[in-house]
């Protein structure tokens, strides 16, 4: 078994207010929710911040490889959307024996 997770630091474009932050933030989450329904997806970071957010998905696979297919189609759908600025990704993998 392998529990993959990914970490992204993103930066909101034009967003004056936590209730604007919100309004981009929870489309983001369902999308990535609807487009991959065996991830776990949340905010997790940079609650307090009005252009900042921290992503976090997770993923639990059979396989090293289909854990990092799924993260980094995750990744690549957070980065193509025009409306906000990928900072970073941090990718990790665990397996049962860590």
């Amino acid at each position: 078994m392998y529990v993959g997770a990914l970490t992204l630091d993103i930066l909101l474009g034009d967003v004056r207010s936590l209730k604007q932050k919100r309004s981009v933030v929870r489309p983001l989450i369902a999308e990535l929710q609807r487009r991959y329904p065996s991830i776990a997806v949340a905010e997790t970071g940079h609650l307090d911040l009005h252009r900042r957010a921290e992503v976090g998905v997770a993923v639990v696979s059979a396989s090293a490889a289909n854990c990092q297919e799924v993260l980094d189609a995750c990744e690549r759908m957070v980065a193509f959307r025009p409306e906000i600025e990928l900072l970073s990704a941090r990718h990790r993998l665990y397996n049962d024996e860590d």
